[in-house]
């Protein structure tokens, strides 16, 4: 079997300006940070970006990819941590559409599966409503929320082999594994690569499969 472990300036060659991309992670936490700057290092810019949120200034990858205005539109649940974001989106610098975090991890799964979207109670009779589908089920009103896919997702693993099958620690699980079923290449940035059979297949969380590349968070 072919080793999927790349090195990053090889994975970065997949990279073009204007892309749509996801990043998983919720703030710092299983977000494939160093791998983000390598991609600021190369320059790319006008990113179409889905992330749960917009980091922390500075402080992570996704927060300096947008206060680095690398960023043209953001679809995410929040962007409060992050005041350089909100400037930029009441200054008209950055398209922000925000989507209630279930719903947008929920969209996300629906673009992994191949579902034409989900129902959901969420915003209903709301700003969020504003232009979406309104669908009644058994005496009760939902939104239609469409799926979410991307050009290249991009997400953290505490452990990967070089299959490609990935394992997350803990709360580092959140976005990953939606993620790496919904976009048409999949890298994943790992705290640790072994060979295959070192995993314990119970543990492994996203199956080889799924992702395309595997980039050692340290090389």
């Amino acid at each position: 079997m072919q080793s999927k472990v790349v090195p990053a300036q090889q994975a970065l060659e997949a990279f073009h300006d204007g892309m749509t991309i996801m990043i998983s992670g919720f703030t710092n936490v299983g977000a494939p940070n160093r791998f983000i700057m390598k991609l600021i290092e190369q320059g790319i810019k006008d990113i179409h970006l889905i992330s749960n949120d917009a980091g922390n200034d500075h402080t992570d990858g996704i927060g300096t990819l947008v206060c680095r205005r690398r960023v043209s539109t953001l679809i995410a649940s929040h962007i409060g941590l992050n005041p350089e974001a909100g400037r930029q989106m009441s200054a008209g610098e950055l398209a922000v559409t925000l989507v209630p975090q279930g719903t947008l991890a929920e969209r996300i799964r629906c673009g992994g599966a191949g579902l034409g979207g989900v129902l959901t109670p969420t915003g209903v009779g709301t700003v969020v409503a504003e232009g979406k589908q309104v669908i009644e089920v058994n005496g009760r009103r939902y939104l239609l929320e469409l799926p979410l896919r991307a050009q290249i997702a991009i997400v953290h693993a505490a452990r990967a082999d070089t299959a490609g099958n990935l394992v997350y620690h803990r709360c580092g699980r959140n976005f990953n594994p939606m993620m790496a079923m919904a976009a048409d290449l999949v890298i994943a940035e790992a705290e640790e690569v072994v060979e295959v059979g070192q995993l314990d297949p119970d543990e492994i969380m996203t199956p080889g499969v799924c992702v395309d590349m595997v980039v050692k968070e340290r090389e």
